[in-house]
This record gives structure tokens, sequence and C-alpha cells, in this order.
């Protein structure tokens, strides 16, 4: 499960995101469906984003509440999908990936071109974590 969380995480999340996993590390997720496939991004991933790229990158109020909306919708996208493709993976990366492009490009419009390469090199520090420790 951790292979589908990789593509999303790694495009929409900053180095944060590990602070955001300790903030919620004691909270137990709510049922919000029946369903058995445990979702791809957890319900507060975008408040928790959101709250982290206020701070990192010094959103204003406005930005805020537009990278909030992305990345609540992107979670929604992103968990629907793995509800539509749970079982047919190279079909569900290739649809993370089309919902991760389309974040970004939103999130461009929304963040200066400072805020926006700051959010990127992140990024890409996660990745690189993250390639780390598959390695080890």
């Amino acid at each position: 499960m951790y292979s589908f969380r990789l593509p999303l995480v790694v495009l929409l999340a900053t180095s944060l995101l590990a602070g955001c996993a300790r903030r919620n590390k004691d909270k137990s997720p709510t049922a919000t469906s029946t369903t058995t496939a445990a979702p791809v991004v957890a319900p507060t991933a975008a408040r928790d984003l959101t709250d982290v790229l206020t701070e990192e990158l010094n959103l204003t109020t406005e930005q805020r509440t537009k990278v909030r909306a992305v990345f609540t919708s992107t979670t929604e996208q992103a968990n629907a999908a793995k509800q539509r493709l749970g079982s047919n993976r190279p079909a569900l990366l290739t649809e993370l990936k089309r919902i991760n492009a389309s974040s970004d490009q939103e999130l461009k419009g929304i963040l200066t071109p400072a805020q926006y390469q700051q959010l990127k090199t992140k990024q890409r520090q996660v990745q690189a974590q993250m390639q780390a420790r598959r390695a080890q």
C-alpha cells in the first residue's frame, strides 16, 4: 500500500509530511465509509499539508484557502481512484500521476514563482529521502 501513496505524496507534499504524520500519530482515523480498501490519502492530509505550507511558504490567507481547496480536491480524487482502480495497480498509478499533474498546475497558478520553486525544491528533497530509505 505504501507504493500507492508514493506518487501522490511526492508530488503533493513537502519534506514536512513527516511533521504532519507526527501531529496525527495518536489520532485514530474516523471511518467515513464501510469499504475495506484503505484510502490512498488520509482525510486530514489536505488540512495538514496546507498548515505546513502556510508556514514554510508564508502563504497569504487567500493562497491558503485556494491551496487547501486544491489539496482537498486532490485527496478526494485520489481516494476515488483507489476505490475504482485499487486492484489494477498500473491504471491506479497512471491516474494518480494525472491527478498530481493537474493539482501541480493549479498550485503553480496560486503560488508566486518563488513559492512554487521552494515547493518543488522540497518535493525533490522528500523524493531523495524516500529513495534513500528504500535503498537501505
